[in-house]
């Protein structure tokens, strides 16, 4: 059981945020624009100057090296970062073969050029060129921001299915109530300086 957990975190106004995500699980994070919630995920994914402690079944992120952490805990930001020119650059060989039909691509999305990509056919990309690293957390920007209705709550089953299966601790940012009310095992809204559970969202 590999289970994320925040003890005091501080960064930016945010102060003393302690939580728990099991792992298989899901929690969600809302809260006004600018509230603090994706500098909160850059801390938990060591990309972020912050104080407190942050550690991954037991073993804390101020004793393993960043790049080690960063493959145990992956984050998929709201805005996804394409570094190569064609799609498969980014996955490893097998990836092609293994593309999940909930992602709505063809096996030939491999040869593609990114930048052909429509800003929702990166995000789903983006999401599974994170499991694809095979991460024990996966910390979520709005995974699902650039999605139609359709598309959104089927990528939301996919997700779901893949984080329970693997049992990955996710720590996952949301702002539709809707969306939090289907995919939420915990939610915590940040209110001020700090978070506070939300409940009935399970």
């Amino acid at each position: 059981m590999t289970e994320l957990s925040l003890e005091n975190v501080s960064v930016g106004a945010l102060r003393e945020v302690s939580l728990v995500v099991p792992a298989g699980q899901v929690v969600c994070l809302s809260g006004p624009s600018g509230s603090g919630k994706s500098r909160l995920l850059r801390a938990v994914a060591d990309l972020e100057p912050h104080g407190g402690g942050i550690s991954l079944g037991g073993t804390s992120q101020q004793d393993t090296p960043a790049h080690q952490w960063r493959s145990r805990v992956v984050m998929v930001p709201a805005d996804s970062q394409w570094w190569f020119d064609e799609v498969g650059g980014h996955f490893p060989a097998e990836a092609g073969s293994r593309l999940p039909t909930a992602l709505g691509f063809p096996s030939e999305v491999m040869g593609w050029s990114v930048s052909r990509l429509s800003s929702g056919e990166r995000q789903r990309l983006a999401l599974w060129r994170a499991l694809a690293l095979q991460p024990e957390a996966l910390l979520l920007d709005e995974p699902t921001a650039n999605l139609d209705g359709g598309s959104t709550e089927a990528i939301e089953i996919w997700l779901l299915e893949e984080i329970r299966r693997r049992r990955i601790a996710t720590l996952w940012v949301a702002h539709d109530p809707g969306q939090i009310h289907r995919v939420a095992d915990a939610h915590y809204r940040i209110h001020g300086t700090g978070l506070e559970p939300v409940h009935g969202s399970d």
